[in-house]
């Protein structure tokens, strides 16, 4: 009887595992995993965009994984992020996650400084001011510079301070790199 009693039981068991297991394939998962970066990375890679997973990036490529966020950040980018934009600059700026690139730098921060951004400004109007990765226009740079300032970016107040010496906001060691190559 005992035996009965036990084979009964281990087949109720058996049966709701199997009808549980139907029900979570019928549903989807059941309990995802949502807060590590892997399904963050995942729907980076379906080119899927929004605050939190835009913010992501910034997580990733602290950690070093620079080709993942470059992953995110693009797709935010081209969705109108502009935060994402001028990250995107900066790694391609300093050759994080692929080669330097000045002229992509300076497109990333333009296309910020077009939607209003005041780093995508100030990022600019250096690079217009330097002519690095753009055609020099220092007027226009500086411009952009102000327009910066005025909205508060403290950065661009700095610089203004300092007569738009270049040296004020970005070491003179880097200089080499802002030399033209023509």
């Amino acid at each position: 009887m005992k035996h009965a009693i036990l084979t009964t039981i281990f087949c109720v068991f058996a049966v709701t595992g199997a009808m549980a297991q139907e029900a979570d394939q019928a549903h989807g998962t059941l309990n995802p995993d949502e807060m590590t970066w892997q399904p963050m990375l995942q729907r980076a890679e379906q080119g899927k965009t929004g605050m939190v997973l835009c913010s992501m990036g910034y997580a990733l490529t602290k950690s070093g994984d620079h080709g993942s966020a470059r992953t995110l950040f693009r797709n935010c980018a081209n969705d109108g992020y502009t935060g994402a934009m001028t990250w995107m600059s900066q790694l391609d700026g300093n050759g994080l996650g692929a080669a330097y690139n000045p002229d992509a730098t300076a497109e990333w921060d333009r296309r910020a400084a077009e939607l209003g951004d005041p780093v995508g400004k100030f990022n600019y109007g250096i690079a217009l001011m330097r002519g690095h990765g753009v055609a020099q226009d220092e007027a226009l740079g500086q411009q952009l510079v102000d327009e910066a300032a005025l909205e508060g970016l403290k950065v661009a107040q700095r610089l203004q301070n300092a007569g738009y010496d270049l040296d004020e906001v970005t070491p003179d060691a880097d200089n080499w790199r802002y030399t033209p190559l023509f």
